[in-house]
C-alpha cells in the first residue's frame, strides 16, 4: 500500500497569509484546467473524491492541502501536537487556462500561483500535469519559468496517454524531454526536471509516478520500514 493512500483533506486557503504554518515537505500539483490533475491525484491516492474537479473547469481558485501521515489530523488541524504527526503535504493548486474566469479573479489567481511556487520554502518539488495529446501551452511554460529559478525538481506527468498510439506516445515523451532539458542553470547544468506518461483510466505509469512523488518528498520506504509496515498491518 502506498503512503499516498493515507492522504486526507487538511485545509484550503485563498491567500498566502493563510498558508499552514507547517515545516514538513510539500509537493504541489499544477496544470491547465481539464488536463486531468484532480483525477491523477485521486488515482495516486486511491480515493474517488479527495481532489475535487469542478463542473465548470477553471472555477476552483483555492489552494487545497492534503496531509500524509496522522490521518485524523484533518479534523484537528489547529492542534499543534497532532499536526506534528504529519510527514508531508500534497498541495492541489488551482487549474489555469480557462477564459470564463473574470479578469480580477485571473489576476489574483496568477499572483497566488506565482508567489506560492516561487517563495514557499517548504515546497520540495512541483508535479506539472500536462495533457499528453497537446504540446505545452503558454501557461504551462509560464509555470515552468516561474518555478525553474528555484532550482527545485519538476516532475511532468503527461496524462491521458491511453488516447495515444505507440508512436504518438513516443513523440509526446520525446518532445516533453527536449523542452524540459532546454532549461539550464547559470552554469549550463540542466535543472532536475523529469517526465513520464500516465493514464488514470488504464493505470499507465501509476507506480512510476508514486515512486517519484515519494522520492521527492523523502518518503521512500527502505526494506526495514516496509517490513515494519507489513508487520503493523498484520497485527
Amino acid at each position: 500500500m502506498s503512503q499516498l493512500w493515507q492522504a486526507r483533506f487538511f485545509t484550503t486557503v485563498n491567500h498566502l497569509r493563510d498558508l499552514p504554518n507547517t515545516q514538513v515537505p510539500e509537493i504541489a500539483f499544477a496544470g491547465r484546467s481539464n488536463a486531468g490533475k484532480s483525477t491523477a491525484i485521486n488515482v495516486l491516492c486511491n480515493q474517488k473524491r479527495l481532489a475535487f474537479a469542478s463542473k465548470t473547469p477553471g472555477r476552483t481558485q483555492h489552494i487545497n492541502y492534503f496531509s500524509i501521515g496522522g490521518a485524523h489530523v484533518g479534523q484537528h488541524r489547529n492542534d499543534a501536537a497532532r499536526a506534528d504527526e504529519i510527514r508531508a503535504l500534497l498541495v492541489d493548486l488551482p487549474g489555469y487556462g480557462y477564459a470564463e474566469v473574470s479578469g480580477s479573479a485571473k489576476h489574483h489567481w496568477q499572483n497566488l500561483l506565482g508567489d506560492y511556487v516561487q517563495r514557499r520554502q517548504q515546497l520540495a518539488a512541483l508535479v506539472l500535469i500536462v495533457d499528453a495529446r497537446r504540446p505545452f501551452t503558454d501557461l504551462d511554460i509560464q509555470m515552468l519559468e516561474w518555478f525553474a529559478p528555484t532550482g527545485k525538481p519538476i516532475h511532468c506527468i503527461l496524462t491521458k496517454a491511453d488516447k495515444l498510439n505507440r508512436n504518438e506516445s513516443t513523440n509526446a515523451l520525446r518532445q516533453a524531454r527536449t523542452l524540459l532539458e532546454s532549461y539550464v542553470d547559470e552554469d549550463g547544468q540542466p535543472f532536475p526536471f523529469t517526465v513520464q506518461l500516465f493514464s488514470a483510466l488504464k493505470r499507465i505509469g501509476l507506480e512510476e509516478a508514486d515512486d517519484k512523488i515519494l522520492e521527492l518528498l523523502g518518503l521512500q520506504e527502505t526494506p526495514s520500514t516496509a517490513a515494519k509496515a507489513e508487520g503493523d498491518a498484520a497485527a
